[in-house]
């Protein structure tokens, strides 16, 4: 199924964070219908630091073929504000759908871009980001590759502003919504309330950040249709990898940790290294 015929169904989507094949493939085998390719998520593991604008089109692209090597799984891809102008986001989507996204997210945030539940961001205009949508529209090969439009205005011009951006995205053919960073229980109601009967609409949770968190359950029964869960991944491995290098500083041996992590083969089931080698002597000498 495709994600587009997913989100027209009447039914909460969750997308978990991902940042790579190894943990596209493990979210997919979790059950996962969609995944979320976060810019954020790539900017803490591929460069080691925070989420404001480091992150390269070209370094998400690589990625996203990657992921799209190892999984078929749709991927809802974070290309912030999609690196440019109205002819960067042309390229971008061009670049993106073509190494297998299924959607394609842009915000409305100016340079230097951070992370939606950073503080000091600053906009774009609305009738630029409506320029960024159509050509987004105009560039992308099919119409089953979404653009997901996203305002950040809540923490920079305030709530009803944000939904004034979100009905103008809606109104240039954005497929799907994105009110980022709601501050409190009502207003993600609010958001769902105003907006609900015009596109599928997206929550974001991210722990500590602006939203109060709640489960996609109580989202999807506020009217959101996809709920993202963009950097947990990260945050949970990050604190596994500061306790398990703190463990071989102090022991000199992983003996301690050893029950809070694969072993070898473990691991190579988990990542299907005997399928893999059986497949491969399945060619050694065939004939052509």
């Amino acid at each position: 199924m495709s994600l587009k015929s997913r989100l027209a169904e009447d039914r909460v989507l969750v997308a978990p964070g991902v940042y790579d094949a190894l943990t596209a493939s493990i979210a997919t085998d979790a059950g996962f219908e969609a995944l979320y390719l976060s810019g954020a998520a790539l900017a803490y593991t591929r460069l080691g630091r925070p989420d404001i604008g480091l992150v390269s089109m070209s370094e998400v692209a690589e990625t996203v073929t990657l992921v799209r090597d190892r999984v078929a799984t749709p991927l809802v891809v974070d290309a912030d504000n999609g690196y440019g102008n109205a002819l960067n986001v042309e390229r971008t989507v061009r670049l993106f759908e073509r190494a297998g996204a299924s959607a394609i997210q842009l915000e409305d945030q100016s340079y230097p871009k951070r992370c939606g539940h950073l503080q000091d961001k600053t906009l774009i205009g609305t009738a630029d980001m409506v320029g960024k949508i159509r050509a987004a529209l105009d560039a992308r090969a099919s119409a089953e590759t979404l653009i997901v439009a996203r305002t950040d205005a809540v923490a920079v011009e305030g709530f009803e502003r944000a939904i004034e951006r979100a009905r103008a995205y809606a109104e240039a053919g954005a497929d799907v919504l994105f009110v980022e960073a709601p501050r409190s229980a009502d207003q993600l109601a609010a958001v769902t309330k105003a907006l609900g009967g015009s596109r599928p609409l997206v929550a974001n949770m991210v722990e500590g950040g602006d939203t109060p968190l709640s489960s996609a359950a109580d989202l999807g029964a506020l009217g959101f249709r996809l709920v993202i869960f963009p950097g947990g991944i990260v945050r949970a491995l990050a604190r596994t990898a500061k306790d398990y290098y703190g463990s071989l500083a102090k022991a000199g041996t992983n003996a301690p940790f050893a029950d809070r992590m694969f072993d070898f083969g473990e691991l190579n089931a988990l990542i299907g290294t005997p399928e893999m080698l059986a497949r491969g002597r399945a060619y050694e000498g065939s004939a052509r």
